[in-house]
This record gives structure tokens, sequence and C-alpha cells, in this order.
């Protein structure tokens, strides 16, 4: 068999160009191809995501990875075993990984395994918002690039927010400070805020990270206004709740406001029978494993929480190439990956 024959749903899903909010062609191909293989069931839940369930037992693993990608459509082609084409990293490949290792695993008596494609991850994470609450697996596997033998334990949280900083209009020979000022003032007492948080913490996964993602001003003839749109990558021991109060004390006198959701980081125990049977899984394909957590973050800071169950991240691909104009992941390492995956689904419904 040819790798791209065993490749075969990650190229065919990788051929469905699925930018966030744009999931449909996709989310109908996994369906199909989730019924093609034996899956009990497969459809679309009222959120838009594709949900294959495998299985009928009363124990449950949930495998949720997301099925849209960023913008920026790459030409998909196979080259030298190398698969190119956006998502191919971003995370078409660990939810290709998903439905192959439940097909080829079956049935297992007393289980059922749900696979996920969830819609929205790159945006607000509306497909995941909306499963939450449905599911309460026994185990949880959230599809993400980590290469075939690493596991990923964490993600940091995020928060966003929008400062404004507003003055009256002043003739420009006067040395009344202006809002762009104000603003620019407000930004350098955030930064060294941050700075003085992440002194003693040299792991990035353990720091505050800011980031000033726009900038703009303008008047109204009448008052001056600087509006600073600020990114924040959360620590585990920094909640949003808290970093909000914070920014909101260093913003002072000026106007704080929140944007989007707000998502606290989240960090998996190493010691549960999932990371366990990954690692013979790992071992079993040949590999060493190791540990990872990420400075992004992901679907598993929604549902981890929530569910309450042993979770990690795993799929195969260089997360380095996420988002990038060169995505592309190595097919013989999505192989690596099914076999993975399928011997750690094998240990935890014999064991679990």
């Amino acid at each position: 068999m040819t790798n791209y024959s065993k490749s075969q749903t990650l190229v065919e899903l990788v051929k469905r160009y699925s930018p966030s909010g744009q999931e449909s062609d996709a989310v109908d191909y996994l369906i199909c191809r989730m019924k093609d293989l034996g899956f009990t069931r497969a459809f679309k839940d009222e959120a838009g995501n594709a949900v294959g369930v495998m299985g009928e037992g009363e124990k449950e693993i949930v495998l949720l990875g997301h099925i849209d990608t960023v913008p920026g459509e790459i030409n998909v082609r196979v080259e030298d075993d190398i698969l190119y084409g956006r998502g191919s990293v971003d995370a078409k490949g660990p939810l290709s990984t998903f439905v192959d290792a439940a097909a080829s695993l079956g049935h297992a008596r007393g289980w059922q395994i749900v696979v996920i494609g969830a819609i929205g991850e790159e945006r607000d994470s509306v497909g995941a918002r909306h499963i939450v609450d449905l599911y309460r697996p026994d185990f949880a596997i959230i599809g993400e690039p980590s290469r075939w033998n690493r596991i990923t334990l964490g993600y940091k949280g995020s928060a966003f927010a929008k400062v404004v900083a507003r003055r009256e209009m002043a003739h420009s020979a006067r040395a009344d400070e202006t809002a762009s000022e104000a603003a620019f003032v407000i930004w350098e007492r955030i930064r060294a805020w941050a700075d003085a948080f992440n002194a003693d913490k040299p792991r990035a996964f353990d720091q505050l990270l800011i980031s000033l993602r726009g900038i703009n001003s303008g008047d109204d003839g009448f008052e001056t206004w600087a509006n600073l749109q600020i990114g924040a990558r959360l620590p585990v021991t920094l909640l949003p709740e808290a970093w909000y109060a914070q920014l909101e004390q260093l913003s002072a006198p000026e106007t704080m406001e929140r944007v989007g959701f707000a998502i606290p980081a989240y960090r998996a125990e190493r010691n549960t029978p999932l990371v366990r049977a990954f690692l013979k899984g790992i071992r079993a394909a040949g590999g060493k494993p190791g540990f990872v957590v990420k400075t992004g973050t992901a679907d598993l800071n929604i549902v981890a929480p929530v569910w309450g169950c042993p979770t990690v991240a795993y799929g195969p691909g260089d997360s380095n190439l996420d988002h990038t104009p060169n995505e592309h992941i190595s097919l013989a390492e999505h192989g690596q990956a099914v076999d993975v995956l399928c011997e750690t689904l094998r240990a935890l419904t014999k064991t679990g």
C-alpha cells in the first residue's frame, strides 16, 4: 500500500480548503469518510461540527480535533512523501490521525470512541464551546501537532483587551499631553509590569507574554483618542480575572475594555493512565517519548477543566509550520502517529 493510500483521509481532507467560517465542504467529506470507514454513526451536529462515533459502550473517549484553518490557500501536492497544503499540520494532520486510528481499532467492548472535527477553533472555538457540555468522557485527546513521539501536556491561556486614552483637543504648539502620548505611557507601564512578573521565571510557559496587536488614533474636532489593542498569553499562575484587574489598574485613569473570550491556561498531570498508554504506544512504534508545553492556546483549555478527566494533546506535524506559507507534513510521520494512537486506544479500552 502506498503512503498516499495509507494517508487518504489526510490528503483528501487537506484538499478541501476550510478557513474558519467556510468548513462545510470539509465537514461533509469527513462525515462521509467516517461512514465509509465503518463508524457506528457519523453526522453533523447543531454547531456544524463533524462527529463520528465508533462503538456503543458506556465508557467514552473523545478525540477532539479542529477542521478549520487560518486563511491562505496553499497548492495541495505530495512531493517525496511530503504533503503540502493549508491545514496539513494545523490541524488536519492530527484530526485525520484520530479518524484513521479509531477506524483501525474498530469496536472495543464497553467503549465508544467519539471523533469530533470542530469548527471555528482559529476564531472563537464555537465548535468546542458547543460540545463541552454534551460529553463527559473518561479520557480526552485534543488534536494539535506535537510530532508523533511527543505528548503535549499544557497550553497557556489568552486574554485580549482594548485600552482607550482620551484628551481634549489642544493646539499643537502647546505642551499638553496628547491621547497618543498617554497611550504610549500606559503601554510602557504594562510592559514594565510584565517584565517584573517574568523576572524570576526562565521558562516561557510560566511567563506572561504580552503583545501590542494594534494601535490607532483620531479626533472629532473636540477630543482626541488613542486605542491600544493588547493581547496576553497567560501562565497557569495568572487567571484571566486577575490579569484584567491588573490591566485595569495599570491603565487608570483611562478606559480598559475586555475583547472576546478569555481562556485560562491549563497543564495536565503526567502520571495518568492516558499518559502511560501514550508512552507505551510511542515506545511500541520505536520512538523515545517526550513531553512538551505550548505557549499558544487550544481547545484543550476549554474542555479539560470542564470534563475533569485525563486530557492531553497529540498529533503529528511540526508546530513551527502552523499558519505558514510553507505548511507541510510527512506522510510517514502521519502513519507513525496513527500506529501510536491506535495502540494507545487499545491500551485504554483494555485497562481503563
